[in-house]
Formats: structure tokens, C-alpha cells, sequence
């Protein structure tokens, strides 16, 4: 299994693009974005978790059920949530006009035609085969007459290579400041597969999906069922554990399309081969979403929290997310001062059983390793040398728990998350403006 670049391109039969439209006043970045598939794809997708969902949302949802598509528009700049019935129509709007405009391209459709969605069968992309992601203010009506301006300029932007991955990366990103992207080659029974991805996400952050719109390709081919069961794991042990400020976002979406064109057996049930694309996919979702953490709004430090010994994995994961969630420990992170009370206090409030009187805690950067607490109680350190620890840009908390109610061996889990600053209220009190 090794990096490559390319994106989203990266995997053979698909193109990627972006442009700028217009739909945020006063921005003159790209802000309209495309990715399609060659050919019908697998397709399978996890939306957030909150009951206000964006119109996007609803949208893609519908499109989804039928576990296949064809291609991802998205938009930054109007997040088109709690827009009412506008808002809907607009996010069909959406998908229509990519569906038409990918088929007089692609297939030589005549336009008319393709607006009635009868020519799937035969090369044409109807609405139902794109799904919509969108990005940005809540609470403001979308301007879809931007899109729609700018859907020749969007479909004449696509290309295989990164330069069409780039484009459509920068079209989804806010408050980003740094790439969230990457994409890997392995086999699959003895064929080179590949997959790409691209994400952003950098406020509004917590566990059940985050706040994110992620998008991924995959030239391997599988069935939607097993696509399904890859991403929600991967997703699991990625996105689920990236905590910034503690809200999740209207919009959350991830994306994966599978297209089949690297020529592998098609995987149709668990095994060896299914294992192995699983684990490439978590592994290109971990480095996503420690990218977010690390790029999370005012942020300096990457702060990864890892708790080891507990009963099962859940659990682990649970007191590793209070650990990371909790304002105080990021403060203290900020400030680089080993108050490892703090991580003490968030673990009681988990909600998961533990002896308090059994936990080791210590705190590890690229400048070296500190313990301070052992049993539940101080340990003697040096105040300096810890200072120093905590003042590199990527910093470890690492819990150990202990104790009757542990399990031989014990499980642990990471969370991805970052300190809080004072940046952070900068950016979100003006937000809107």
C-alpha cells in the first residue's frame, strides 16, 4: 500500500473541476465543484447526524437509495439549510442541471431529452444519479441563478488529473486553511486499485460525522452493500473521532463512489481482498481527519488523545472523545500547561465505567515524554520539560486505565482534536460578514 497523488483523480475513470460562480458576495475564490465518474458507480454515504438537515442532505439521501451514481456537484459559500421549500428545489436544481450538462458533454444527448431522465439506460445521467453537498451560511436562500451561469464553465473545468482535483478541493473549502486530501494504490487480488479522496472541515467540528463534507473514488470494484459496511467503518474510526468546538454542523456528508474500472474481481462478500480495501479506506479517512483537526479554526496544536485498558473499544472511544471535547483541556493545551487534572475530570463525566484510583496519565510530543499521573494521584515532573512537550505543534495525551473491570489486554482508541484560542471566537463572532 503506498501514496500517490492525484486526488479524487487519482483512480482511473474519473475527472474532478472547479469555478468560481459567484454565490458568496464580496469571495472571488472557486466555489463551484464537480467530481463524475466515466461510469456508473457503486455508491454509498453517511450524512450528519443532527435532526436540522441541510436541503443537500434530503437531496443526496434520495439519490443514494439506490446505492449508485455517477457524480457529486457541491457548492461553498451557502450551507442552503433551514431554506425551506426554496432551498429543496434549489438542491434538485442543482442536480439537474449537472445531470444535463454531463450528459450533452458526454453522451451527445440531446438537451431536452436528458431533463426528462429517460436516457439512463442508455448513457444519460438523470438527476437521480448526482448527488448535492453544499457548504457554508445557514439561514440564507441559495442563488442558484450563480450555478447555473457558471454549470458550462464547471463541466468545462473537469479533468483526469490532480490540477482537476486541486480545483475542486479549493471549491468546497471555507475557513480551511490547509489540504485535506490524499490518495493510495494497493492490490486486490493481484490488481493495482487505487483510492482518492478530498475533504474539508475546519469549525463547527464534533463526533457523529463532524462537521465535513468529504468526498472519495475508488476504481475497485465492489457491491454497494460491501461499500456501505467499508465506509461505516472507516468512518467510525476516523471522522467519529475528530472533535473541535463540540457542535455538528447541518451539512455533514461524506461520499464514496466505486466505478469498477481497475479491473478486479468484483468483491461481493467479506473476505481477505474486502478486509484489505477496508483498511486502505480507513487509512486514507485517518489522515483526512487529522488534517481537519490539526486545521480546526484558530488551532496551533494537533492534540491526539489515546486511551488504552478499557473494557472494548466503544468505551475507549467515549473517554478519549470527552477527553478531547472538553474546553478546559484545550485551554490548557494552549497555554502548554500539564494541568492533567483536567483530563482526570473529563474521563469521570464519560459516562463509562472505570477506577479513577487505577489511571496513568502522560503527556508526549516530538520533544519527548512526560508522565504525570500514576494510580489516579500526581507524580513528581519537571514543569519545564513538560512545557516544552506541550509546545510542539502535535502533541499526544496518553490515558492508561487500569483495575478490576479490564479485560485481558484491554482496548484502546484515538481522538483527533486541537487547542482552543482565542482565534476561535475571532473567526466565528463575524462569521456571517
Amino acid at each position: 500500500m503506498k501514496e500517490i497523488s492525484g486526488g479524487v483523480c487519482a483512480p482511473r475513470g474519473f475527472r474532478a473541476g472547479g469555478v468560481w460562480c459567484g454565490i458568496k458576495a464580496g469571495s472571488q475564490k472557486r466555489d463551484l465543484g464537480l467530481i463524475y465518474s466515466e461510469q456508473s458507480c457503486a455508491a454509498a454515504a453517511l450524512f450528519t447526524a443532527n435532526r436540522v438537515k441541510a436541503a443537500s442532505v434530503l437531496v443526496s439521501r434520495e439519490h443514494l437509495a439506490s446505492g449508485r451514481l455517477r457524480a457529486v456537484i457541491a457548492n461553498s459559500g451557502n450551507a442552503n439549510a433551514c431554506t425551506g421549500e426554496p432551498g429543496l428545489a434549489a438542491a434538485r436544481r442543482m442536480a439537474e442541471l449537472a445531470a444535463a450538462k454531463l450528459s450533452a458533454k458526454f453522451s451527445g444527448k440531446p438537451l431536452a431529452n436528458i431533463l426528462t431522465n429517460i436516457l439512463r439506460k442508455d448513457g444519460g445521467i438523470g438527476p437521480a444519479d448526482v448527488a448535492v453537498a453544499s457548504t457554508g451560511v445557514i439561514g440564507v436562500p441559495l442563488p442558484v441563478e450563480a450555478i447555473e451561469n457558471g454549470m458550462d464553465a464547471l463541466v468545462a473545468s473537469l479533468s483526469r488529473d490532480e490540477a482537476g482535483h486541486a480545483a475542486a478541493l479549493e471549491s468546497i473549502m471555507t475557513t480551511d486553511t490547509r489540504k485535506k486530501d490524499g490518495a493510495l494504490e494497493f492490490d486486490l487480488g493481484g490488481v493495482p486499485v487505487r483510492i482518492g479522496g478530498m475533504a474539508k472541515g475546519s469549525g463547527m467540528i464534533h463526533p457523529n460525522m463532524a462537521t465535513m463534507l468529504c468526498f472519495m473514488t475508488t476504481d475497485a470494484a465492489l457491491s454497494p452493500p460491501l461499500l456501505d459496511l467499508a465506509l461505516r467503518r472507516a468512518v467510525n474510526r476516523s471522522f467519529n473521532r475528530v472533535t473541535v468546538d463540540g457542535d455538528t454542523s447541518t451539512n455533514d456528508t461524506i461520499i464514496l463512489m466505486a466505478n469498477g474500472a481497475a479491473g478486479n474481481h468484483p468483491l461481493a462478500r467479506e473476505g481477505p481482498d474486502w478486509e484489505c480495501f477496508a483498511e486502505a479506506l480507513e487509512r486514507l479517512c485517518v489522515k483526512m481527519a487529522r488534517a481537519m483537526a490539526r486545521d480546526g479554526e484558530g488551532a496551533s496544536r494537533l492534540m491526539t488523545v489515546t486511551v488504552s485498558g478499557a473494557v472494548d473499544e466503544e468505551s475507549a472511544a467515549l473517554l478519549a472523545k470527552a477527553v478531547a471535547s472538553s474546553s478546559l483541556v484545550k485551554a490548557a493545551c494552549c497555554g502548554a500547561d500539564a494541568n492533567w487534572g483536567r483530563v482526570l475530570c473529563a474521563l469521570g463525566y464519560a459516562g463509562v465505567d472505570f477506577d479513577p484510583a487505577a489511571v496513568d496519565v502522560a503527556f508526549q510530543s516530538a520533544a519527548g515524554k512526560v508522565a504525570v499521573c500514576r494510580g489516579g494521584v500526581s507524580l513528581p515532573f519537571s514543569e519545564d520539560a513538560a512545557k516544552k512537550i506541550l509546545s510542539a505543534e502535535e502533541i499526544e495525551i496518553l490515558v492508561e486505565l487500569g483495575g478490576p473491570q479490564v479485560k485481558a489486554g484491554g482496548a484502546a482508541a484515538t481522538v483527533w482534536g486541537c487547542d482552543l484560542t482565542c482565534d476561535y471566537v475571532k473567526i466565528n463572532g463575524d462569521y456571517r460578514s
